[in-house]
């Protein structure tokens, strides 16, 4: 049986915790990581008729996009809305876990889902997170220890590049040493100078988790002095996540043809709509959600068209001066996709991993907005 922590690492391999906005509260809000898992539920928010959907369906474990949990809670009490959803979770053994900004920002995450649909080319980043400096590990281990300093350090985030893991390079060589006074050698006597074989182990590792890579290993090496180098290296993590993104149609479409073709595209009776419908659309960027903010960022990267939710009226006002078109498309619109990305997402991660585990998408219609 496969735990709650095994299933949302998964999850945190597509969405790093670590690409969440300050403000925003992801991760596991209610539960255990040691429960374990059958059945899946997932969501764009976690509400009353949700909760009692999970219920009936014996789900253990709701992801869901938007945060339960936001701001502190004073009280939990099961008179209140959330205070209930809290109750029933906690009563059925159901565990809530949230994907929000985390994964907005990455790489394959929601934004770039949305590009894709509306078919957009050679995507970039809007605003992408700053990139990361990055060190070298390099550390000399006797033989027969290195698979546990290598997976010391592997655990707490060295030695990944990309979608790879356990990232090392290894050689085999001599070492040399004079245990003196004062000293308790693990292999050797004191003032006798030691040759042993001893495998030199490179790795990479961020600059935020450095630090702790180097206790990681240190606690994991048979030596009472441990010899390693730190170096600083001159590059960059490639500009992947990010909020927003940014691409081309295969051709300029008149925007009044356009928002024809994406309201199909996203299923929608209607949409507003800011700009000249005689315009040629050609450079797109997408933020799903709430993208107002992100009105002159996309006028700056000369776009022709800003796609996203929530638009409000000084918001169209900043973009008609801008002369950026926009398109306001809903914020439940254009993030209901988050099951669709997850559901792919986790199915071929668990048939990959040989993980049986019953994944569902919540019948329940989340979207507060009537169609009148």
């Amino acid at each position: 049986m496969v735990t709650v922590k095994e299933i949302t690492d998964i999850i945190e391999q597509l969405a790093p915790k670590k690409l969440a906005f300050n403000w925003d509260n992801v991760g596991l809000q209610v539960g255990s990581n040691g429960d374990e898992i059958n059945k899946v539920l997932l969501c764009l928010d976690v509400n009353d008729e949700v909760i009692n959907e999970a219920i009936e369906e014996e789900v253990q474990l709701i992801v869901a996009h938007h945060p339960l949990i936001f701001l502190p809670l004073k009280n939990i009490l099961e008179e209140d809305y959330k205070g209930n959803i809290i109750h029933k979770a906690i009563k059925h053994n159901i565990n809530i876990y949230i994907a929000h900004t985390n994964i907005d920002a990455a790489e394959k995450g929601l934004n770039a889902y949305i590009a894709n649909k509306i078919r957009l080319n050679n995507l970039q980043v809007l605003d992408p997170i700053s990139t990361q400096t990055y060190y070298k590990i390099v550390v000399f281990v006797p033989e027969e220890y290195e698979e546990k300093v290598a997976n010391a350090l592997s655990k707490v985030g060295a030695g990944h590049i990309g979608n790879y893991d356990h990232c090392t390079f290894r050689s085999r060589g001599q070492g040399t040493f004079r245990p003196l006074e004062g000293t308790n050698p693990f292999i050797g006597e004191k003032g006798e100078i030691v040759k042993t074989d001893e495998v030199k182990i490179e790795t990479i590792v961020p600059k935020s988790y450095l630090s702790i890579s180097i206790k990681q290993m240190i606690d994991a090496h048979p030596y009472e002095e441990v010899a390693y180098d730190i170096y600083k290296l001159e590059n960059e993590e490639e500009i992947r996540n990010g909020i927003g993104r940014v691409g081309k149609l295969n051709e300029a479409v008149r925007f009044e043809e356009l928002i024809h073709n994406l309201k199909e595209t996203f299923s929608l009776n209607k949409c507003k709509a800011v700009g000249d419908l005689e315009d040629f659309i050609e450079k797109i960027a997408i933020v799903n959600g709430s993208g107002a903010d992100y009105i002159k960022l996309a006028s700056q990267k000369g776009c022709d068209l800003l796609v996203t939710g929530d638009i409000k009226y000084h918001d169209a006002q900043l973009a008609a001066e801008l002369k950026l078109n926009l398109l306001d498309i809903g914020h439940y619109e254009s993030e209901v996709y988050f099951k669709d990305l997850l559901f792919n997402y986790l199915e071929k991660e668990f048939i990959k991993k040989d993980i049986n585990v019953n994944l569902l998408k919540t019948k329940t219609k989340n979207n507060p907005f009537l169609n009148v």
